[in-house]
């Protein structure tokens, strides 16, 4: 993984708004054994460009990915 302050390329899955925040569920590759992370936007909303971070905490990570789970009902996010 990049040291912190470095671009990362993600392909995204999916993104979604909950209580006023974005999420985006994005994978490393683009084949189908990518890992997948739930990004959350950090941002100030008067930023041109938004800032992500990881979702870390256990009850937010599960919550997000319930939504992602039901809007990609094909994909395994356990």
């Amino acid at each position: 993984m990049p040291e912190s302050g470095e671009p990362v390329e993600f392909y995204v899955l999916e993104q979604t708004r909950i209580g006023g925040i974005d999420y985006i569920l994005v994978t490393d590759t683009e084949d189908d054994d990518g890992d997948a992370l739930i990004l959350k936007d950090i941002s100030n909303p008067a930023e041109d460009d938004a800032l992500y971070e990881i979702v870390e905490d256990d009850e937010e990570l599960k919550a997000v990915a319930t939504v992602f789970g039901n809007m990609l009902e094909d994909v395994d996010l356990s």
